[in-house]
């Protein structure tokens, strides 16, 4: 299972998942309620001939991560890339939740 970061700051939140060796198509992100799941199902056939025998190497890669997504997320707006083997998803806050505020409270 691919290891993954979860960062937050005022303006979003952000996943990087480590998946190297693999293709953006091989992704498969869903958004079903507040669970954002990222999946991958390769299947990867070599055939490889050595002298009087041939050898078939199978290589297969699944997996799938869920995450609760926050109410501060605005889901219309999440986007993913891919790039050198990590796959970055950006989760914008809503607008009137991304603002942070300090406040002291006056004790009477």
């Amino acid at each position: 299972m691919p290891s993954a970061n979860v960062l937050e700051d005022d303006k979003e939140f952000k996943i990087e998942l480590a998946a190297p060796g693999m293709k953006k198509n091989d992704f498969k992100v869903d958004i079903v309620n507040n669970q954002l799941t990222i999946s991958s199902e390769v299947t990867d056939d070599k055939e490889v001939k050595e002298e009087n025998y041939t050898r078939k190497e199978f290589n297969y890669n699944s997996f799938s991560r869920t995450f609760i997504l926050p109410e501060t997320v605005d889901v219309a707006k999440i986007e993913a890339t891919y790039k050198d083997g990590i796959l970055t998803l950006d989760l914008p806050k809503k607008p009137e939740l991304a603002k942070s505020y300090k406040k002291e409270i006056a004790v009477h």
